[in-house]
């Protein structure tokens, strides 16, 4: 996408979130900085200049820009979520905590397996689980809850090259506060359940980052409803979609589903920032 495509983007989505224009370029002081990679991808940066990875599928990604593709092309990064074991979501996660050394936080039955493989050591695929909350820094904490989906980790054995399939534990979501008090639930890969509506109602989230493409998670009617009857959040950015033929669904079709709600949608595209 050419960067003046992504600065305008950028500029209307700031406008509809009522963000400064600064925000939408460059990080502000003071601010939260999500940063979408394409399918559920993003990079957040805190207000305390933290770098929180979410579900960085990057390098195989097609939606991915180029610039963002090489491992190395992040500057830096202080932690990694990862939603499930699915290739499309553990992506290069294991690769960028070598890297950065940088702990990766799952669901404790994916890094139980990541550690039984050699993938990762301990220090770095700590464990944690749905209802649990870590307090990673400073001012941020990080709460996994359910999603429902499933979770299993293809892996290729190094010493047979064949692909295995191994137990991932079970698919949750992250809710995320940070600094200045802002929230953000990125919901991985999920189709609808009742017990979203206990998740807003309980943690409260400013932004909600919903999957939309169908198939194998909501589709934009699906995440519509959740959105208008449940999670009611200020804001909502379309994700997982418009990767795989399967994932028909689109930020356009969400939108026109949700109707007159009063959710706030930034239809951001990939490579694009918006600051909170």
């Amino acid at each position: 996408m050419q960067a003046s495509r992504r600065i305008a983007v950028s500029f209307v989505a700031a406008l509809l979130a009522g963000v400064p224009l600064s925000g939408a370029m460059a990080q502000d002081k003071g601010k939260v900085e999500v940063l979408w990679l394409g399918h559920a991808a993003a990079r957040i940066t805190t207000t305390s200049g933290k770098v929180i990875l979410i579900d960085p599928w990057l390098s195989d990604n097609p939606r991915t820009p180029p610039e963002y593709r090489k491992r190395g092309a992040l500057g830096k990064v202080d932690l990694i979520l990862v939603t499930h074991g699915h290739e499309d979501h553990l992506g290069d996660a294991p690769a960028l905590a070598r890297r950065y050394k940088a702990p990766l936080w799952g669901p404790a039955g994916l890094n139980q397996t990541l550690r039984a493989l050699g993938v990762l050591p301990a220090a770095l695929a700590p464990l944690m689980n749905k209802g649990g909350t870590i307090t990673p820094f400073p001012g941020i904490k990080i709460t996994q809850v359910r999603a429902e989906h499933s979770s299993e980790l293809l892996w290729t054995n190094p010493a047979t090259k064949k692909k295995e399939m191994h137990p991932a534990g079970e698919p949750v979501g992250f809710i995320i506060e940070f600094e200045n008090g802002f929230k953000i639930y990125h919901m991985g890969d999920t189709g609808l359940f009742g017990d979203m509506k206990l998740i807003a109602d309980y943690y409260k989230p400013d932004l909600v980052m919903i999957p939309v493409g169908g198939h194998f998670g909501m589709n934009p009617k699906d995440a519509a409803y959740a959105t208008r009857e449940w999670l009611k959040p200020k804001y909502a950015i379309p994700i997982h979609y418009g990767t795989l033929p399967a994932l028909a669904g689109t930020a356009k079709d969400y939108m026109q589903a949700l109707g007159n709600a009063p959710t706030k949608v930034l239809p951001l595209e990939p490579g694009e920032k918006i600051a909170f």
